[in-house]
């Protein structure tokens, strides 16, 4: 069975086409992103503008367009943080699901967490013994944990990489004072929300998916050649360290000249290093490995235990 995810996130809306069936690995076929950097179009009240619900609509519509090109027989569409969060959330949804021409389903944060968990579960396999997941978004940070395929803690805060820039980070370069109050911030979050990750007994593994975490990892961390999947990378939080106050003296232009720093990602990158080795520290992980599967993966791998 061909299937496609179109993932409406806060940064980017992107479509995965991949070839599955039951008991076997999804095969990705194709992949189709669109930039939008929907965190900019919320207004003061909380409501996303008519400009921003256009360039979602048109998003949308392109990634439903090219699924439907790569003979998809089924498609999930999955909306996440900024459409949830959204005063006018429900109006957004009914336009959207017009503009896609499928029905879109609106995870709420844990369940995003418990998705991807499952990704990254199957991926490592039991093997890896007991998981830690961390997932930076665009609006918010996931964080789960447990030993089954299903998490014992799955958490969601509201600490992504492009909400923390546009809260704390308006200059660019930003101000040194600016990025210690986001620091401040996020570590007052990450203390007051994930008691029930520490009390959870001790990970065997630590990883980590989003593009914000690759690209980090590709800038801070280390490769590692594992016989028959290519490299692996993962980082390390000292690495993470030395890195983030680097990056925060760079423009965003001057970022993109580092190694796995995009073009579309170096406006939100200090905040994202400061997250990551904010919930690294919170969480007493002293390295992660960066896990290429996450939440499509997980929708499809759901979609395919369920018939």
């Amino acid at each position: 069975m061909r299937l496609g995810v179109i993932d409406i996130g806060s940064n980017t809306v992107h479509l995965l086409v991949m070839d599955a069936r039951e008991g076997a690995r999804p095969v990705p076929q194709a992949s189709h992103k669109t930039v939008v950097r929907l965190m900019r179009y919320v207004q003061p009240d909380g409501a996303i503008s008519a400009e921003g619900v256009e360039a979602l609509c048109r998003a949308v519509q392109d990634a439903a367009d090219v699924g439907r090109e790569h003979d998809v027989e089924g498609f999930m569409a999955l909306a996440t943080s900024a459409v949830r969060e959204a005063r006018n959330g429900s109006a957004v949804l009914a336009r959207l699901e017009k503009c896609a021409g499928v029905p879109i389903e609106v995870l709420d944060g844990p369940e995003e967490a418990r998705l991807t968990f499952l990704a990254a579960r199957r991926w490592y396999g039991w093997g890896a013994g007991r998981l830690l997941l961390l997932d930076i978004g665009g609006g918010s940070l996931e964080i789960a944990t447990g030993l089954d395929e299903t998490p014992e803690v799955a958490l969601s805060v509201p600490l992504g990489a492009g909400r923390m820039t546009r809260e704390f980070l308006p200059d660019d370069p930003p101000r040194p004072e600016d990025a210690e109050r986001l620091r401040r911030h996020v570590r007052q979050v990450l203390d007051d929300a994930v008691g029930p990750v520490r009390d959870a007994p001790t990970p065997d593994h630590a990883v980590a998916t989003s593009k914000t975490f690759r690209s980090l990892a590709r800038l801070a961390g280390l490769p590692r050649q594992v016989l028959g999947t290519g490299e692996r990378w993962r980082m390390r939080q000292d690495h993470l360290a030395d890195w983030q106050p680097r990056l925060a003296k760079l423009s965003s232009v001057d970022r993109t000249v580092l190694p796995g720093i995009g073009a579309n990602r170096a406006l939100q990158i200090v905040a994202g290093a400061v997250v990551a080795e904010e919930a690294m520290r919170a969480l007493g992980v002293e390295e992660v490995e960066i896990c290429p599967w996450a939440l499509r993966e997980g929708a499809i791998l759901q979609f395919l235990d369920r018939l």
